[in-house]
């Protein structure tokens, strides 16, 4: 059996604390998810934590340094199951160093209103991280 590939995502949002905004990276690549909406992040390399390997990732994707919250939990042992052959963790994150661009993978960021379901829903995310986007939404209280 192949091991599984461990990714992990941020949730930027504008303050752990009482978070209004959260940040989508629209994706370029692979062509099945280009234009499609994400938590940006990526694979944890051999020897890494996975917060390490998030805090390099937002690094080398957005420019940013953050400061992490609690992890959005997906009751799995894992992580969210993103396909058979990959999870992934996602940690609330805050900037504290740098304005987030798109660096790398992606071609546009965009601020979205956590207390505005319909807003957020209305970007084309990648099927994968819709489960983790309504568990997002509902950990701040915007699911009624």
């Amino acid at each position: 059996m192949t091991a599984l590939i461990h990714v992990v995502g941020a949730a930027v949002v504008d303050s752990l604390d009482a978070p209004t905004r959260l940040l989508a990276a629209r994706r370029t690549a692979p062509p099945q998810f280009a234009g499609m909406w994400e938590f940006p992040g990526g694979k944890v390399e051999a020897g890494e934590s996975p917060e390490a390997a998030l805090h390099r990732e937002l690094a080398e994707e957005l420019g940013v340094e953050v400061r992490l919250g609690t992890e959005l939990a997906s009751g799995q042992e894992h992580g969210w199951r993103l396909n058979d052959r990959a999870v992934m963790r996602v940690w609330f994150a805050e900037l504290v160093v740098g304005e987030p661009r798109p660096l790398e993978d992606h071609d546009e960021l965009r601020w979205v209103t956590v207390g505005d379901p319909e807003q957020v829903l209305g970007l084309s995310w990648i099927p994968a991280d819709l489960p983790i986007v309504m568990e997002l939404l509902d950990h701040v209280g915007a699911l009624a």
